[in-house]
């Protein structure tokens, strides 16, 4: 079965969205973090995207020449989950789908198939409903040593409390953590 699995940058206040300190995230994105962002999209064939996340990167990413992220991105199969779309389209590409409904059925329907994993990327929202709902297989932190101050944080508001197992981890010289973990089950 493949996983489906969250990448998101995260600075040491649980910011996950951050205008404030992008710039910085930027410049610290080097080294073994950048070995370990190009490993983790090799590992991907997939996506899904919030709907917020899909609204931000379809105006940017199909006419993007940042690499490896621009190819990679528009390339892959994009799974928009939104109720509030009836299309999704991707630049030239034209390869998104729009999921809703039973988001729980056809998100297992997506995991059954063959293919390599399901990223998650951005998308915080998701990344939440993913966890309570036993979706999400590893989530993949980039935590970076800033605090942003104010911005959507990705656990918000109500949910029960979750366990999490460290699987990987890998420590830039500075001082941005890539940890990944795997839910193992409610409190």
């Amino acid at each position: 079965m493949r996983e489906v699995v969250a990448h998101l940058i995260i600075t040491l206040d649980g910011v996950v969205t951050f205008e404030a300190v992008h710039d910085a995230v930027v410049r610290m994105s080097n080294g073994k973090v950048a070995k370990d962002m190009a490993r983790q999209l090799a590992q991907e064939d997939a996506m899904l995207l919030g709907r917020k996340t899909y609204d931000a990167w379809s105006q940017f990413w199909p006419s993007s020449n940042i690499q490896p992220f621009a190819d990679h991105i528009n390339s892959v199969r994009k799974y928009v989950v939104t109720n509030s779309l009836k299309e999704v389209p991707w630049g030239i590409a034209g390869n998104a789908t729009v999921v809703s409904g039973d988001v729980r059925k056809s998100i297992l329907k997506l995991k059954s198939q063959r293919g390599k994993t399901i990223g998650v990327h951005g998308s915080p929202s998701l990344a939440r409903s993913l966890i309570r709902n036993n979706l999400l297989d590893r989530l993949h932190l980039m935590l970076f040593p800033v605090v942003a101050g104010t911005g959507a944080r990705l656990f918000e508001g109500e949910f029960v409390s979750q366990k999490m197992k460290i699987v990987d981890l890998i420590r830039n010289q500075n001082g941005v953590l890539a940890v990944t973990y795997r839910p193992t089950g409610h409190l």
